[in-house]
């Protein structure tokens, strides 16, 4: 793997309820500005077709991405064919979060940890 994770936070549209607590913009500026990371983006929900056409538009090989959602195995299994098409192992090149029903604080301390473990499969 090379070059710096990506990061991507679906929000499932904004109106779960699971996601009350948290200021997006808070946990995406500070990925941005604190972390080493390629990017930050939000999508309100990567789960249907537009959210595979844009997941289809910045796959790239090699990298490291962090989706920020739902829980992994519903990524695993909703995002599946988009990271097959574009050539990615989503075992190996995705760090799924449940980030969900947690305040901004808490968020960001877990996609911390998450980028620590990306900088690590960087290394390796």
């Amino acid at each position: 793997m090379k070059g710096k994770p990506r990061f991507i936070l679906c929000n499932c549209t904004g109106e779960c309820p699971g996601f009350k607590d948290m200021n997006f913009w808070q946990v995406l500026n500070y990925i941005r500005n604190e972390l080493e990371s390629e990017y930050a983006v939000l999508h309100p929900q990567l789960c249907v077709d537009d959210g595979e056409r844009f997941l289809l538009e910045i796959l790239k090989p090699d990298t490291i991405y962090i989706i920020g959602a739902c829980d992994p195995r519903m990524q695993k299994k909703m995002f599946r064919d988009a990271f097959e098409k574009a050539g990615i192992d989503f075992d190996k090149q995705v760090i799924p979060l449940d980030i969900r029903s947690m305040p901004t604080e808490q968020a960001i301390e877990k996609v911390k940890k998450a980028f620590a473990e990306a900088q690590a499969k960087v290394a390796a």
